[in-house]
């Protein structure tokens, strides 16, 4: 059984200048036994239903600022829309869709050869998302969560968080973060597994 850890404050100040606070969580007995943290944001004891981002980890886009994925505005965006209601950013370690940070960037490189993002992953013999939300659904539970709004345009995200058991009252799209070095990216997103990103004619 999954049980809170340890809550603990931290102030948050992004690139941007935009500043909150967030109460960390850590957990014991999570499924795959890594180390996931949730983010309470805002008025979360007062939210009715809280809103929820699970954000899997990227360290090229969320720490140094890569312009191949949208995963760092994606993380930036979702922490002040959900501390503007009150909610958790799941912050999980599923780095590459799963498949792990050297995989990630070999993909890349069968990328810059011409391959899809997905196309790249079956090259390397990996599955087009590797990723499990059972953890995240049991960060719920010991978060005493029930129902929630999920912030994603990933269709994946609440399909499996349901048939975890956790109730998905609403699917909240994200901003669409589009570059020229991300919308074939992007495009791949909506082409192999229906995100719902729409996407500008040009960038």
């Amino acid at each position: 059984m999954s049980e809170v850890r340890t809550r603990v404050t931290v102030p948050l100040k992004f690139a941007d200048g935009y500043t909150t606070t967030a109460e960390v969580v850590t957990f014991t007995g999570l499924a795959d036994g890594r180390e996931h943290l949730a983010l309470a944001l805002g008025d979360v004891a007062n939210a009715d239903v809280p809103l929820v981002r699970p954000h899997s980890e990227c360290l090229t886009g969320d720490v140094l600022g890569s312009q191949r994925c949208d995963c760092g505005p994606q993380l930036r965006e979702a922490v002040e829309r959900i501390a503007s209601v009150g909610g958790y950013l799941l912050y999980l370690r599923q780095e590459g869709r799963g498949i792990g940070l050297y995989a990630k960037l070999d993909a890349y490189a069968l990328q810059d050869d011409g391959l899809d993002t997905y196309e790249a992953n079956r090259a390397l013999g990996r599955d087009d998302d590797e990723r499990d939300y059972t953890a995240a659904a049991q960060m719920l539970t010991a978060l005493g969560v029930g129902a929630v709004d999920l912030l994603t345009n990933n269709p994946d995200k609440p399909a499996q968080l349901r048939a975890l058991g956790v109730e998905v009252r609403d699917v909240v799209p994200t901003g669409v973060h589009a570059s020229a070095a991300n919308v074939r990216y992007l495009a791949a997103k909506v082409a192999h597994t229906a995100h719902t990103i729409a996407l500008p004619l040009a960038v």
